[in-house]
């Protein structure tokens, strides 16, 4: 991993977490598939050889309870899961290059092979923990088995992660008042000997890499209190047969113990993310190690490097690795991966990409209630793949939680799609067709010539950053830029008395077509290609360079089709009376104290998610919200309070003058990273003192991450936001 910008001369994998083979798949899930695919296919536009792979989660515990209850056998209950995904993805455009699973033999050798790699380094003990167990079954309870009180936050948890509080994972034996879910018995904790990696060897390199690591704020922000602190170490077993065997070692006390080994595998958390180095390895094994070398990405110099050949060797050669998560994984991802990684000899990530959670009505999905709009259902409407992945990618940053609405999909396709996109390419390439028979025979205009650079710089820049959003908003603004240029021009009243300008106008609108279609490609694929068939080219926009948006169009091509079709509203009445009654259903059972069971894999397809906040149901008038005084401002300095675990002093500039402010942001923000962050400060808010600190305004920022608001333009400071 080099760190240079994007794109580099080596090769990246992007990879997604994990679905786990446990449930169909919902609009909540395929956010990040959606994203990730839409990311690869952007980093090979802008040239870097890219791999996008991922696979299905087949072990851990509710598949085997799941497959008990259906009377079938674990590997058969989650491969048909796995088969259904495999078919699925496809369907909403998601194009794996590879697509594998944790229980296929290649995933076994290379799990295998890391853990002997970590036991090989002395990162791996053996300690007697206690054990969930259950009397009246007479069986161990694993992780999963086990539900109880958060010994952190008190909040009702899992047996392996607190998903109704604090998220954090959670080592066997740590839940309090534990209960069998089984029997729904209390449970009882006895003495069991399991294995533990030793994440406390790999803290002081985790605080370099969680520095060096790029993606989203949250990625970075959210792990630093684990691993700043104390470090907890990862028991890797789990008391199951089903799952990959832990390798061990002959002479070791444990093996002469054959109780000890009895239905003792890998934790699954162990493997899954393995499988993102499997399936890339698989990749490879298909295509030959001359078109993509799965080494040069997951090994520094193409070897596994330990001890101190590693720290003059982690930034050389290997490739660039992105993983697209949930949020809800993020401590896996950011703490105990690269711990993994590094005690194997593999390269780090370069970046981490972790999605919000997706909603409904306010509420977090669930499977169990059916509150939710499940992929099927969404292909059972007829609308386009790309609609729904325009809509998902565009409607929010990828950090933000999000609600998903039929409404607002049916204002973004034919506001942004059908209004503007399809509109102007439709106009466009019609009137070429019918006046010229294709591109007039006259070169781009300068001033579309350079606005088409623009966009494409902008495009560059955004997949440097990893801003999704801005991709796919590069196309809809050339495309709003390109209906605005031909309405203020009306080649149509030209090609009498004018016919050289009209042929002007003409050739810049068929230049900007082919730019708008080579820009869409990453996140409307199939869209972008029925448009490069519309311009007459050749082969697939797939295969074309950023460069092409420049480069001319064919001189012929037939008469267009129109690309989008208006959602009736009709059509989202039905969908949304459907989806009420579904809602209405499900918060009923929340509404008798059964919260949301979400969270039912140890993978990607977990449906944990936290509940987005209701609307304010009081209303204020707009001579109350006039009353409210907020600016853009800039931070010219910040520094944390002495004594305080969250408030950072900052220096703001809002124009008229500069304001102290205390925010609560140290945990969530870098704080040397904050001067020259533009902010929107509440400006009349009263003053206040905090931690001996007077604090004279607010600034503002969304969620849990503190997601600093800001203005899209470079307004100048002090002006006034209305």
């Amino acid at each position: 991993m080099s760190h240079d910008t994007l794109p580099t001369d080596n090769p990246a994998v992007v990879t997604c977490g994990l679905p786990y083979a446990n449930g169909d798949l919902h609009v909540g899930h395929l956010r990040t598939y959606v994203v990730g695919d839409a990311y690869s296919r952007a980093l090979e536009r802008v040239g870097q050889q890219t791999a996008f792979v991922s696979g299905s989660d087949m072990h851990g515990t509710p598949i085997v309870v799941n497959a008990a209850e259906e009377g079938v056998d674990p590997e058969e209950y989650a491969l048909e899961y796995h088969e259904k995904y495999a078919e699925t993805f496809p369907k909403f455009n998601v194009a794996f290059d590879s697509y594998g699973h944790t229980h296929d033999e290649t995933n076994t050798e290379l799990t295998q092979s890391f853990v002997e790699s970590w036991i090989d380094g002395d990162h791996v003990y053996e300690k007697e923990i206690q054990v969930g167990y259950d009397p009246e079954a007479d069986q161990w309870l694993p992780d999963r088995f086990v539900e109880g009180t958060c010994p952190y936050c008190g909040e009702h948890a899992r047996g392996d992660e607190c998903d109704e509080g604090c998220q954090r994972h959670l080592e066997p034996g740590e839940i309090e008042d534990p209960v069998s879910t089984l029997t729904g018995n209390p449970a009882e904790y006895r003495s069991r000997d399991h294995r533990f990696l030793r994440l406390a060897d790999f803290q002081e390199y985790l605080q370099g890499f969680i520095d060096r690591l790029e993606g989203t704020d949250n990625a970075r922000n959210q792990p630093r209190e684990w691993i700043e602190g104390e470090l907890e170490d990862l028991c890797i077993t789990r008391d199951l047969d089903w799952g990959i065997d832990y390798p061990g070692d002959e002479d070791s006390e444990a093996d002469e113990d054959a109780d000890t080994e009895e239905d003792l595998v890998l934790y699954v958390w162990v493997d899954a993310p393995i499988e993102y180095v499997a399936s890339t390895k698989q990749y490879t094994e298909r295509v030959g190690a001359d078109e993509y070398d799965w080494e040069q990405v997951w090994k520094v110099d193409g070897e596994e490097r330990h001890g101190t050949e590693w720290d003059d060797a982690w930034t050389d050669d290997a490739g660039e690795i992105i993983h697209v998560i949930g949020r809800d994984i993020i401590q896996h991802h950011a703490v105990f991966w690269p711990a993994m990684l590094r005690g194997a000899g593999y390269a780090e990530p370069r970046a981490i990409l972790a999605a919000g959670f997706v909603g409904i009505d306010g509420k977090s999905l669930s499977t169990s209630r059916n509150r939710a709009v499940w992929a099927e259902e969404y292909l059972d409407t007829g609308f386009h793949p790309d609609l729904f992945r325009y809509y998902t990618i565009s409607g929010a940053g990828l950090e933000s939680d999000v609600d998903f609405s039929w409404d607002r999909f049916a204002e973004r396709v034919n506001g942004q799609l059908v209004g503007n996109v399809g509109n102007f390419l439709y106009r466009s390439l019609l009137f070429a067709q019918r006046n010229y028979g294709g591109t007039p025979d006259v070169e781009t205009s300068d001033d579309v010539a350079e606005r088409i650079e623009d966009a494409v710089a902008e495009f560059r820049e955004a997949v440097a950053d990893y801003d999704l959003r801005t991709v796919a908003d590069a196309a809809v603004e050339l495309a709003d830029y390109g209906n605005e240029y031909i309405q203020r021009n009306e080649p149509w009243n030209l090609v009498d008395d004018s016919p050289d300008e009209a042929a002007q106008v003409i050739r810049d609108c068929v230049q900007l077509s082919k730019a708008v279609a080579v820009l869409m490609q990453p996140v409307l694929p199939e869209k972008a290609q029925a448009a490069w068939e519309q311009l007459g080219e050749s082969g697939t926009v797939e295969d074309a360079h950023l460069d092409a948006a420049l480069e001319a169009p064919p001189a012929e091509f037939d008469e267009p089709e129109e690309l989008f079709a208006k959602v009736e509203d009709d059509e989202i009445e039905a969908l949304n009376e459907d989806l009420r009654d579904r809602v209405e259903a499900a918060n009923e059972g929340d509404d008798e104290g059964d919260e949301a069971d979400d969270g039912e894999g140890d993978g990607e397809a977990s449906d944990q998610a936290v509940d987005l906040e209701p609307l304010e149901d009081e209303r204020i008038s707009f001579e109350d919200f006039q009353g409210i005084d907020l600016r853009v401002g800039e931070i010219e300095s910040a520094e944390p309070i002495e004594d305080s675990d969250k408030l950072v002093k900052l220096q703001v500039d809002i124009g008229h003058e500069v304001r102290q402010v205390v925010a609560g942001i140290k945990q969530l923000h870098d704080v040397d990273e904050l001067p020259g962050t533009r902010v929107v400060l509440l400006a009349n808010m009263e003053k206040a003192e905090l931690f001996g600190t007077e604090s004279n305004g607010m600034v503002l920022a969304a969620g849990d991450e503190a997601d600093l608001l800001t203005t899209h333009e470079d307004s100048p400071l002090g002006t006034r936001v209305h």
